[in-house]
This record gives structure tokens, sequence and C-alpha cells, in this order.
């Protein structure tokens, strides 16, 4: 009974010292009144850790994006430490803003933990993907052009880089997939949930072993890197995600990424995610996908058509805005995903580094745009 309680006391320590970053603090009360209480037609999505609502603060007439976490979730709180110690000291126009945090005790005299982020105004990049998943009244009006595609995917890449090799201590995200991605007014991308983010100089195997038993498996599958994976997994162990606009309920069986040697965790296994990405983006296929299975993957579906074949496996969203066989943007498709497959090779060694995936996007637009 001491042991828990003094544990309980020094996980609120540290988070009292964690949340001095902020200096605008708000109340639970501000929050459930910016909710309407919480309401579900403010929900805009939940994850395993917790819920997200839309909400107005009235003091600024600000629109704000509130992630409640589920304090009964194992490893919830480690995930609203993580989120705050990885994004309080770091900022680029592509990372979606940490506004602040609240700490605090709800109505019901219950611990409560919520953060506040920039409110995105279209969403994830998975709802303009895969459109047909999403409910009518929140599918995008049109479809996301080849252009705008690579401007996302120069997003993603250039914010990478920056946790990756600009940071004062390198941050691996550890799971990055398309419904991380939220885009703004204009389609810029911005990255978030940053609950499994790990910086990498802090580094230490006890505790980051520590944190993988209460926090459960990490990553997505199809989009973590083969290599070292959990080979037991519990039932408490499975995470499901859910996007408030989807029709269909979203779960991924989450397996640990490849965290490198030693078992660290590894800004090669980010690199791997960017690639699946990428072939998703332009195939307008998961990885998951029912087509694969067996040797049959995403990344040797895109292979085995590459070049000759790129219209046949284009995303028909992409088709329908006027790609055609012999159309100049057909080798400007085939050249994204040649950038694609080299990321998400299965050793880490033979991967692109982030920074020449930044170049290479970079120099793919200005060749055809």
């Amino acid at each position: 009974m001491k042991r828990k309680k003094k544990k309980q006391q020094q996980t609120n320590n540290t988070t009292f010292s964690t949340l001095e970053v902020f200096h605008e603090k708000i109340s639970y009360g501000d929050l459930r009144n910016a909710t309407n209480g919480f309401s579900s037609s403010n929900c805009i999505g939940s994850g395993s850790f917790g819920t997200v609502f839309k909400a107005l603060l009235p003091a600024e007439n600000d629109v704000v994006a509130v992630k409640v976490l589920n304090l009964k979730r194992r490893g919830a709180m480690k995930s609203f430490l993580a989120e705050c110690e990885s994004l309080k000291d770091i900022r680029h126009r592509n990372l979606v803003k940490l506004l602040t945090a609240c700490s605090s005790i709800d109505y019901q005299g219950n611990e409560f933990r919520a953060l506040i982020y920039e409110f995105m105004p279209n969403g994830s990049l998975d709802m303009w993907l895969h459109p047909e998943e999403v409910e009518e009244i929140h599918r995008p009006s049109r479809t996301l052009t080849l252009l705008e595609r690579l401007d996302i995917a120069v997003d993603v890449a250039s914010v990478l880089e920056y946790l990756h090799v600009h940071c004062h201590e390198p941050i691996a995200h550890c799971d990055l997939k398309p419904s991380n991605i939220l885009l703004n007014d204009d389609l810029t991308a911005h990255l978030s949930d940053f609950g499994l983010a790990r910086l990498l100089l802090k580094f230490d195997q006890e505790s980051f072993l520590n944190y993988l038993s209460s926090a459960g498996v990490r990553g997505t599958i199809g989009y973590a890197a083969p290599g070292k994976t959990v080979t037991h997994v519990s039932m408490n162990e499975i995470s499901m995600f859910f996007v408030h606009y989807n029709l269909v309920l979203v779960v991924y069986v989450n397996y640990g990424p490849e965290y490198g040697l030693g078992g660290q965790p590894s800004v090669h296994g980010d690199v791997y995610s960017f690639g699946v990405l990428l072939l998703e983006m332009f195939t307008g296929k998961r990885p998951t996908n029912e087509l694969f299975g067996g040797n049959v993957t995403l990344h040797s579906y895109t292979k085995s058509a590459l070049p000759e074949q790129v219209v046949d496996i284009a995303d028909k969203l992409i088709l329908h805005s006027g790609l055609r066989v012999g159309f100049p943007h057909a080798e400007c498709l085939a050249s994204v995903l040649e950038v694609g497959l080299r990321c998400c090779e299965e050793s880490p060694a033979n991967r692109l580094a982030i920074t020449q995936v930044v170049k290479d996007l970079n120099s793919i637009k200005e060749r055809f745009f």
C-alpha cells in the first residue's frame, strides 16, 4: 500500500514538473464548458489512450482540440508525459502545436489529464485517402491531387528530418501513419500524436523496457518496421484506434517496431513507416489491404508494377483527376513510389536517410511541377 502511494506521488511530481513549461494553465471546468460537457457531438476522434474533442475557448474565441486521457488505460499516464516531454521544446511548421495541458481533478474527485492542441479543420490524411470509410457529412468535398499529395509527403519528410537531425536531442515518433497526420485549412500537413515518441539521447535500457511493459506494444501493424517484434501479445496489449468520422471501426494490433541495435528506438523505424505511408498515399491501398498476405505485401505489389504498370496501381482518385498512360505525371508517380520503396527496405542499412528523402522529393516536385 505504501509502495503504491509512493509511486503515485512520484507520478504526480513528474507531472507537475513536466507541466511547468506551460505558462497558461487551463482547468477541468474550463474544458468541460468548452466541449459542452465533453459532448459526443464534439467528439472528433478516439485512440488507445484517450478521446479527442473539438472545443471553443470563449476567452480567446479559439477553436482547439482537446485530448482527454483515459487514465484507466494502462500506459495512458506515460503517454501523457511522453507527449509533453517530446513537444515542450520543439517548434516546426509541420508539427501540431501543443498549446497547454491540464492536470486536475474532475467533479467526481477523479484525476484528470488532458492535452490541448491547435485545431486542424481538414481532419486527418487518413480520411482524405479513404473517403469511402468516412460518414458522408464529414467526407472531404473533393480528392487530393497528385501535387497536393506530393506537398503533404514533403511536409511529413521535412518534419521527420527536423526531429531526427535538427533537434538538440533526436526524437523518434514511433507511430507514423495517415491518421496521425493532420491537415490545416490549406492542406499543410502537421504530425501529431507523440504519445509513443522517444528522446533518443535520453534513452535508458531499463526505463525503456519498463515503458514497454506498462504501455503495451508499440507502433502499428503494417507501418511498423520488421525486426524486433513482440512475440506474445495479450488482450491488454491490443490497441484500438477509432476515428469518429469512420463508418467502420478500424482496429490495429500494435506490434513492437524495430528499435535498432540493442533494442533501442531508432529513427530508421520512422523512415520505414514513412516509406509505407508514401506507398499508401499514391496507391490508395492500406498495408493491411485484403489483397496482401503471405509473400504479397504493399511493398512487393508496388515494386512489381514499376515503372511500366505504374498507372495500373495508382490510386483511382488520382486517375480521376487526369493521370493517364504516357502523361508526364505517370513518371512523377513512379519516381515518388521508388522513394517509398527505398525507405521501407527490410534492412535499416539499406534505407534512405531522411535528409536524402527530403532532397529527392523536392527534386521530383521541381522536375514535374
